[in-house]
Parts: structure tokens; sequence; C-alpha cells
């Protein structure tokens, strides 16, 4: 009867042990997830940016991050700093990550703008647009109807390349919705090049020009939409001829 008081006594305490070793380890992981938790313990201390930009404000930029993920290190999420940064003006692309024990490292890539677009967009090298402000650049003027944004980024591209070899410059061109390109060049005459082989009618323009240039009046526009030829505006009076 005394060894089964003693096996249930020994069973018992072991018990009485084992929970309070669960509760001990309880207490401590909820202990240490709320001390991992503690701004004030474990904050983000640094964000540090990197990449070559000039437009992107990072002051503000780290603003907005420290706004939106007030939390601990552990805390803050990486994907949704993420998809901050991307959302803002003038960020193409950006990598984020965290840095022990207290660094938010993020890379960044800006926008290169080679256009406007439609007069309220900007558009990049791949003919992506993006909503920023340039007031100090320069930029070609193009238009067309929604979702030509590539395809005349790619026919300004190969104009530009072919009026290079004629030191001629375009400043707006212009893409109809039934694909018909026009362009105004930089000296102010305009070129209509209809829908088909416009490079081809282009090259037409450049090996012409010298010609068009020995008339007494300066020359308004050019109509290149024929097989043979073409028609030549000219300023004052407006004759064609």
């Amino acid at each position: 009867m005394q060894v089964m008081d003693r096996k249930q006594a020994r069973l018992w305490a072991g018990l009485i042990f084992l929970l309070s070793l669960i509760g001990a380890l309880t207490y401590g992981g909820f202990a240490v997830n709320d001390w991992l938790k503690d701004e004030q313990r474990m904050p983000v201390q640094v964000i540090n940016f990197s990449g070559e930009f000039s437009h992107v404000n990072v002051g503000r930029l780290e603003q907005l991050i420290r706004q939106s993920q007030p939390g601990s290190f552990f805390e803050l999420d990486v994907n949704e700093v993420f998809t901050l940064i991307e959302a803002q003006p003038w960020i193409y692309r950006a990598s984020v990550r965290k840095q022990w024990p207290n660094t938010l490292k993020i890379y960044l890539v800006e926008q290169q703008p080679v256009a406007q677009w439609n007069d309220d967009m900007l558009l990049n090298p791949y003919g992506d647009t993006f909503e920023a402000s340039a007031p100090e650049m320069t930029l070609p003027k193009l238009f067309g109807p929604g979702g030509s944004e590539k395809t005349a980024l790619e026919g300004y591209n190969a104009m530009k390349s072919l009026l290079a070899t004629s030191s001629m410059g375009i400043s707006e061109l212009s893409l109809s919705e039934r694909f018909a390109w026009q362009v105004q060049l930089k000296n102010g005459i305009e070129l209509n090049l209809g829908r088909q082989e416009f490079i081809d009618r282009l090259q037409r323009f450049i090996d012409v020009f010298p010609l068009l240039t020995k008339n007494e009046k300066p020359v308004k526009y050019v109509d290149l939409r024929y097989d043979t030829g073409f028609a030549v505006g000219w300023l004052e009076d407006d004759k064609q001829s």
C-alpha cells in the first residue's frame, strides 16, 4: 500500500512538474514574442536607400514607410513596403530586404522618361506609362489611342534614328485611330506619312529636303501619302507644288 502511495506521489509530482514546465515555456514564448514586437526594444533604426536616382524624394519615402509600418523590426512586412514603394511616382522597380538587427535595405530603379504621352503621362524606354511631373525636362510629345504606347514609341525611335543623319529632330508625333503617322519636326515642318511604309516615306522627305530649302518660302508641311511624289505646303500663301 505504501509502495502504491509512493508511485502515485511520484506520478503526481512528475505531472505537476510537466505542467509547470509547459506553463513556463508558454509564458516565456509569449514574453519573448511581446519583447520582439516591442518597437522600443527592436526598432527599425536605419532605412538604407541605394541605386541611381535624381527625382525620388527618399526623405518623403522613408516617412511613408515609417507611417505604414510603425511596428518593430520583426513585425515589418517587406511585401507591404515593396508594394508601397513601387506605387510611388518615379519608381520603376524596387527590392526590399531586412538586415539584422535594425536595418531595412531598399534598392531603387528610377523611371527614365523619354517622351510625354497624350499631355498627361510620361513614357519610359519600354513604352510603359507613368504619372510624374517633369517640368524641367524638354521631351518630345507623342499622341495616340490607348494601348498604342509601345507602337508610337517604336515608330518615334525609328524615325529619330533616320532623321539623325540630317540633323533634324521630332518635337511631336501623332498616331491616329487608324494608325496613320503625322510628325512635327523641331524646325516647324509638318509631315503626313500615312499608314503604310512610313519609314520609306520619311527617307523620301530627307532625300528631297535640300531641294525644298532652295525655295524662297519656308516649308509648312509635306504630304508624303503618295506612291510617287509628294505635296508641299509653303508658309505665307499655303500654295502646294
